[in-house]
């Protein structure tokens, strides 16, 4: 059996944060630069709270079956909500999507190196 891959983003929006909730999050928010943003195992999130609430955790999981990725949603969304409860920010509008890996289209470059691997 092979080890499936797959990649979740939760995104939502902040609610309802008060004066000094949004300081915090100004004053981290060069942690959360979505230039920075990468799928990880415990969650990378991104947010640019001077221009807009949204923010986007980025979830990197694994399982072994193709409905794998439902649990792995899962997990994705409860691990968001804690640290969103963890820090007592508001949100609302959360919604996830899941991507397996080993279903995606190669790219260009995959393409050729498989040709010329086959």
């Amino acid at each position: 059996m092979t080890t499936r891959t797959f990649r979740v983003t939760v995104r939502g929006v902040f609610d309802g944060l008060s004066t000094e909730q949004r300081a915090e999050l100004l004053s981290r928010a060069a942690d959360h630069d979505v230039l920075r943003a990468a799928f990880t195992r415990e969650g990378h999130l991104s947010y640019d709270i001077a221009a807009r609430t949204a923010f986007t955790f980025r979830f990197l999981d694994t399982g072994e079956e193709e409905e794998d990725i439902l649990e792995a949603t899962e997990r994705a969304e409860e691990a968001a909500r804690a640290w969103l409860g963890e820090r007592g920010y508001g949100y609302k509008n959360l919604r996830s999507r899941a991507e397996d890996l080993s279903q995606a289209p190669l790219g260009k470059r995959q393409r050729r190196a498989a040709a010329q691997q086959g």
